[in-house]
């Protein structure tokens, strides 16, 4: 029988406080469940604002464990709506120990795990060095309901090390939740996600926020999309402006075509990549 697998992505704005972006997210939850989406995943610190604009030591209040509290408000949310969420949030795994981290829950409820945002940028407009330790927990990929899920968050999405990383742990769909603003990154946006999709045979979920937040300037330009293996995108592009739910049907027979027709996995050369992580 064909495999589809519907999916969603959340893109929006910032609220103003903490607990109402939950709960925003919750009701996106729900509402997708109900159009019969499989899995969903939010945008980066997604109960957050993008503080990373400042530099800031008051923000460090929007770490918390993971799992933690709001791991478990969307533990619950998942059993009941039978739904497999990727949930990027702020951790803190001790005092002073924080990380830019996506938990993924599977849809009977369970914590699988996380993925800790590996490349740490740290120019204008996007401190993140100030806020995060680079990731120490590999390129992991979930079993999941939906089948093999990864994570790779916003500025990782630069680094093609890592979408190949993913692919040869078995990723059959990579999330990339980003919070990255239209004068900075916007000629890139519809390019790179597409590009790893193909050269990794995979689909890809790329979400972006919108608007323009109280901390800074940067107009972020949502435009989330699925990403095809392809390179094709799965339906339209989310709006540049506003807050949308994004549903798409994703045909997983299509990465058994393109694999036998690119035998990439096959034919790479391991033993003459050495020099690229010779620092």
């Amino acid at each position: 029988m064909p495999r589809t697998v519907r999916a969603a992505l959340v893109q929006t704005s910032w609220t103003g406080d903490k607990e109402s972006m939950i709960k925003a997210h919750e009701d996106y939850l729900v509402q997708a469940a109900e159009q019969g989406a499989q899995v969903i995943c939010f945008q980066e610190l997604f109960y957050g604002p993008y503080f990373c604009q400042v530099q800031d030591p008051e923000y460090y209040a929007y770490a918390e464990s993971v799992p933690g509290p709001t791991v478990e408000r969307f533990q619950a949310l998942a059993k009941e709506h039978s739904i497999v969420v990727v949930l990027p949030i702020y951790e803190q795994e001790q005092p002073g120990v924080l990380y830019n981290t996506a938990a993924v829950i599977d849809a009977d409820g369970s914590y699988l795990g996380k993925y800790r945002k590996n490349h740490i940028p740290q120019v204008k407009g996007f401190w993140e060095k100030f806020y995060f330790r680079p990731g120490n927990l590999g390129y992991p990929v979930f079993d999941t309901a939906v089948g093999k899920v990864g994570v790779y968050i916003c500025y990782d999405r630069h680094f093609p090390e890592g979408w190949r990383a993913l692919g040869l742990n078995g990723a059959e769909i990579v999330f990339n939740p980003s919070a990255t603003s239209r004068g900075l990154s916007n000629y890139l946006w519809k390019l790179e996600q597409t590009a790893a999709a193909v050269a990794n045979e995979y689909y890809v979920g790329a979400i972006n926020r919108v608007g323009i937040e109280d901390l800074g300037d940067d107009d972020f330009y949502g435009t989330s999309y699925f990403a095809d293996p392809e390179g094709k995108p799965v339906g339209e592009y989310a709006s540049a402006y506003d807050p949308e739910l994004v549903i798409r049907d994703l045909d997983m027979d299509l990465l058994t075509t393109v694999r036998e027709r690119w035998a990439f996995y096959r034919d790479r050369r391991p033993d003459s990549y050495g020099n690229l992580v010779t620092p």
